[in-house]
C-alpha cells in the first residue's frame, strides 16, 4: 500500500526536515523514495544548480536509510525528479500520475532557491490531492527534527465519528501499524450539545442530559471496540478512547498527550456525533502540533 513515497523539497532546510521521517517510513515499510523539486520559468537558467542540489539530497536520503538499516544489506531505491511549473500543481499532478502512495512534506519552508512558502504549498496539496499526505509540522528554528517528533510514528491516533468515510482510514492504519510496529488508539469525540430549530426557525444550542450522555458514551465505546477488533485480530495493539468536547480540540489534545501521528479522513458525516469532518480535519491541520496524515475518502471533492 505504501510502495512509493514522494518528498517535495524546495531547497530550504525546513523542507529537508521531512527527509528523516520519510527515511524512517521507507525503512520500516520497505518503500521507494522519490524526491521532487519544482522550479518556475524565472529559475530555468539555474537548472544545473537544481540538479546538483537534488543529487546531493538523493545521496543524503540513501545515507539516512542505510544508517537505519545498518548491516542488513537491504537497500531502498531513492530517485529524484525535477519538475517545471507551479509547485503545488506539479506535486499533485506528478504524484497522481506516477502512482505515488504517500506524500511526505513539511508544513512550512522558507529560503532556498525560490523561497516557497511551503505552508501554503502543503495546504494546497493537502486540499487537492487524492492520495494520502503526511504533514510534518516544523517550527521555525528547528535545525534538526526533535527525537520526540520521530517517536510519533510509534503511536497512531485514529479519530472516528461513526461514519463509513472516517473508517476508510483503517486499512491504511493496518499497513502503517504493522510496518512501524506502532500502537493504535481509536478516538471518538462526543459533543455535549446539539443544535435544533426553534419557532420561528432560529437555531438554538441544547445540552444533552446526563442520562443521554451516558447512553451516547456507551454506544461510542461499543462502536470503537468493534472497530478495534479488526486491528487486534491482525496482531496490532489497539486501544480505544472516548472524549467529550469539540472534535478538533479533543483530537489535538489527545494527540499531544500521546505524541502520536494522527491519521484521519478529510471527510465524514452521519454516525453517532454527526461531525462535519471536513472542517474538523481543517482545524486539526491548522491547529495541531503532531504529524498528521490525511486520507481523502472516495468521492470527496477537492475542498475540505
Amino acid at each position: 500500500m505504501f510502495r512509493k513515497l514522494l518528498v517535495p523539497l524546495d531547497g530550504s532546510e525546513s523542507s529537508e526536515l521531512a527527509l528523516p521521517y520519510a527515511e524512517q517510513l521507507a525503512d520500516r515499510l520497505d518503500s521507494e523514495l522519490v524526491l521532487v523539486h519544482v522550479f518556475e520559468d524565472s529559475e530555468a537558467a539555474y537548472r544545473h544548480m537544481h540538479e546538483v542540489y537534488m543529487t546531493q539530497m538523493v545521496e543524503n536520503a540513501r545515507s539516512g536509510v542505510q544508517s537505519l538499516r545498518g548491516q542488513s544489506g537491504r537497500t531502498v531505491s531513492v530517485q529524484s525528479v525535477l519538475l517545471h511549473g507551479h509547485p503545488a500543481e506539479q506535486i499533485v499532478e506528478y504524484a497522481e500520475k506516477q502512482d505515488i502512495d504517500l506524500v511526505v512534506m513539511t508544513t512550512h519552508g522558507w529560503t532556498g532557491f525560490r523561497r516557497w512558502m511551503l505552508g501554503s504549498v502543503a495546504d494546497r496539496v493537502a486540499r487537492t490531492i487524492r492520495i494520502p499526505v503526511a504533514l510534518i509540522r516544523i517550527a521555525a528554528g528547528h535545525p534538526v527534527p526533535p527525537e520526540q517528533d520521530l517517536e510519533a510514528f510509534k503511536k497512531l491516533l485514529i479519530p472516528l465519528d461513526g461514519s463509513k468515510e472516517a473508517e476508510r482510514t483503517i486499512p491504511f492504519v493496518e499497513q502503517l501499524a504493522s510496518g512501524l510496529q506502532a500502537e493504535v488508539t481509536l478516538l471518538q469525540v462526543i459533543e455535549p450539545f446539539y443544535f435544533t430549530y426553534s419557532i420561528p426557525g432560529d437555531m438554538v444550542q441544547l445540552f444533552h442530559t446526563p442520562e443521554e450522555m451516558q447512553e451516547i458514551q456507551s454506544r461510542a465505546h461499543e462502536y470503537l471496540e468493534r472497530c478495534s477488533r479488526r486491528l487486534i485480530d491482525r496482531g496490532i495493539q489497539a486501544n480505544t478512547e472516548v472524549g467529550i468536547g469539540t472534535a478538533a480540540d479533543e483530537i489535538i489534545k489527545v494527540a499531544d498527550n500521546l505524541h502520536a501521528l494522527v491519521v484521519m479522513s478529510t471527510h465524514g458525516r452521519s454516525g453517532v456525533t454527526r461531525w462535519a469532518f471536513g472542517s474538523t480535519a481543517d482545524r486539526v491541520l491548522h491547529g495541531g502540533r503532531t504529524p498528521l496524515m490525511l486520507v481523502r475518502t472516495s468521492g470527496d471533492s477537492s475542498s475540505s
